[in-house]
């Protein structure tokens, strides 16, 4: 009796195995075998019967290019095969990936993963500013401040309004405002204001933070006037007046309103457009890539101009440029807001349009970051073959960090690459993939 229930307890046992096989076969090669069970017990097969191994998460399996293969033995195959070793990385079973590199050269996508994905491009956005304002302002436009004056100038008094028409010009100096006045006064013939010290801020909307800013982030408040770069331009001028020697009447009031139509310039502040543009993209500067965002929007020649209107001029672009715009989102301009949303395919295709569009060239690319050299690269992929080829945008949120930018590879072409890591718990972590698929496609 006990050699008969033997056998029924072997026959069990090898039921079980066969069950534990099949369910195996369907997970990853990678995962181990079940293993084998000696049976000298009762008690250990019935132990065995009530574990069950864990699932195969699906996001872990190995990242495979979108791309088509090119030939064995030639540089392309090779760093194809390099970045599917790269893309292997353990971070990516609890991270997602947006990886896309085209080659300039050739005309023709080189690698790709996760592409058109959707996600949240961090400081990249930056990119998306810079090329939408470059393709509608021209590398040529000036961001301006404007003062005017109503009324007539009687015995040296002023007998209208002061105004300033704001431009949102962070790169305006205390300095700057202090030769304003004085130059009015000198040129203008009054040193006393009988009327008021107007603010027009019509250039953009009458809001203070980008849209969908976070409560904590340490950024804004936004105005149509700025000065060193702050939003205190008001304070600022009455104290420029003064310094200059132009007084002010007891009923002047500083007050907002669009300046009247009947009002003649007499003065502005210009600065070019490459001045704001290299400290936006090599610093990543927030408050300067919004100033430029609004030059976009105002460029519809709608006051009050806004970030549809932003929008509006992107979407016009990514249509040209033979991309859906249902796709994508623009929220603001220096990529801050939780409500952007690109993808390493669409930073690449602008990138792409910049490069073969000479006017935007050749002012975009002074202004990207030199790995090993200077702005937000100075530090990365220094003393590799990427030192001071690799000219990038990066970005970093919590949770996302990003690189879209050009690199000249080994073989002397020229390559437009965007890198997002998206739910990365450290920025680093991102960082340090970016750089080894730069320094992989220099090398």
């Amino acid at each position: 009796m006990k050699y008969t229930k033997f056998l029924l307890l072997l026959i069990l046992t090898a039921s079980c195995a066969s069950q534990r096989t099949v369910r195996h076969q369907y997970h990853q090669a990678d995962m181990r075998p079940a293993e084998p069970v000696e049976v000298q017990q009762p008690v250990v097969v019935v132990e065995e019967e009530e574990v069950l191994e864990p699932e195969v998460v699906a996001s872990a399996r190995p990242l495979v290019s979108q791309v088509n293969r090119f030939p064995e033995g030639t540089w392309q195959y090779d760093k194809q095969q390099a970045l599917d070793l790269l893309c292997q990385s353990p971070i990516f079973e609890t991270t997602q990936l947006g990886l896309y590199v085209y080659d300039l050269t050739d005309g023709q996508p080189l690698y790709a993963i996760n592409a058109a994905q959707r996600m949240r491009p961090a400081s990249c956005q930056k990119v998306v500013t810079a090329v939408t304002a470059l393709n509608y302002l021209k590398g040529d436009f000036q961001l301006r401040t404007e003062f005017r004056i109503s009324g007539k100038v009687r015995a040296g008094v002023l007998e209208g309004d002061l105004i300033v028409v704001g431009g949102m010009d962070p790169l305006v100096t205390t300095d700057e405002l202090v030769e304003a006045a004085t130059t009015i006064k000198q040129k203008q013939g009054f040193s006393s204001i009988k009327g008021n010290l107007v603010f027009d801020l019509s250039m953009r909307e009458d809001k203070e933070l980008g849209w969908g800013w976070c409560w904590d982030d340490d950024y804004g408040p936004l105005s149509a006037l700025f000065v060193d770069g702050k939003d205190y331009f008001e304070q600022k001028w009455f104290l420029a007046l003064d310094a200059a020697g132009i007084s002010l009447s007891s009923s002047t009031q500083g007050l907002k309103g669009q300046a009247d139509r009947q009002s003649k310039t007499v003065y502005s502040i210009r600065h070019n457009l490459d001045y704001l543009l290299e400290p936006m993209m090599k610093n990543s500067d927030n408050i300067y890539a919004e100033c430029l965002f609004y030059q976009t929007a105002a460029t519809t020649g709608k006051k009050w101009a806004g970030r549809k209107e932003v929008a509006q001029r992107t979407e016009e672009l990514l249509k040209k440029i033979g991309l859906d715009t249902n796709q994508y989102k623009v929220a603001d301009g220096s990529g801050l807001s939780l409500y952007n949303y690109a993808s390493a395919e669409m930073l690449v295709a602008l990138l792409g349009y910049a490069w073969r569009t000479q006017d935007i060239k050749e002012h975009l690319l002074p202004s990207l970051p030199i790995a090993g050299f200077d702005g937000t690269l100075k530090n990365r992929m220094v003393g590799t073959e990427a030192d001071g080829n690799v000219r990038a945008k990066t970005g970093t949120v919590t949770g996302v960090s990003s690189l879209a930018g050009y690199l000249t590879a080994a073989n002397g072409h020229t390559l437009a690459f965007a890198i997002i890591n998206q739910g990365v718990s450290s920025a680093s972590t991102g960082r340090a993939f970016q750089d080894k698929v730069c320094i992989e496609l220099c090398r």
